[in-house]
């Protein structure tokens, strides 16, 4: 009996190819890999961690940059999480993808709305510093309709309705 040899068909190396990266995929899907999705609550407040953030179009480098940030410590709401990608709105309502490790659990405020006070107690006191639209200071506690915060040092409270970076409800323990 003599064998009888069949030629190798030249589309042999691509099918090769193909079931080795379906088989890639495959297995990329059901590993757990490296995803970073935190399971925290959604959406939330946090800050930007450093004064160069790209915001792309979508979770990835290979989407486009929408937006360059340059100011460490803007805060931003979290909308959406994909692997170690955010989605984030700031506070004029640009919404885009920035990546984790970009960001910080450290809260910041905003100053929003025309020149504020910032005051020794909740609701009165004594004026401790003029605050301008867009200054940022760190949020140290949010309880009722006023917020502690720490703003270069000037330590005061500014009504919670004056800053963007906080909800209308929430509650910010005091640190």
């Amino acid at each position: 009996m003599t064998a009888t040899s069949r030629p190798v068909s030249r589309f042999a190396p691509l099918t090769l190819t193909m079931v080795l990266l379906a088989t890639a995929l495959l297995c990329a899907a059901v590993s757990p890999g490296k995803a970073e999705e935190t399971k925290l609550p959604l959406p939330r407040f946090v800050s930007l961690d450093a004064n160069d953030v790209n915001m792309r179009a979508g979770p990835g480098t290979e989407y486009p940059i929408l937006w360059q940030y340059h100011r460490k410590g803007l805060p931003v709401e979290i909308v959406q999480e994909f692997d170690t990608w955010r989605r984030i709105r700031d506070r004029d309502g640009a919404i885009g993808w920035v990546q984790a490790n970009l960001l910080s659990s450290r809260r910041t405020a905003q100053v929003v709305d025309g020149q504020k006070i910032l005051m020794s107690e909740p609701g009165g006191g004594v004026p401790i510093a003029k605050l301008d639209p867009g200054v940022i200071g760190h949020l140290k506690e949010c309880d009722g309709s006023e917020c502690r915060l720490d703003v270069n040092g000037y330590k005061g409270w500014l009504p919670r309705s004056d800053l963007w970076g906080v909800y209308p409800d929430e509650k910010v323990e005091a640190k």
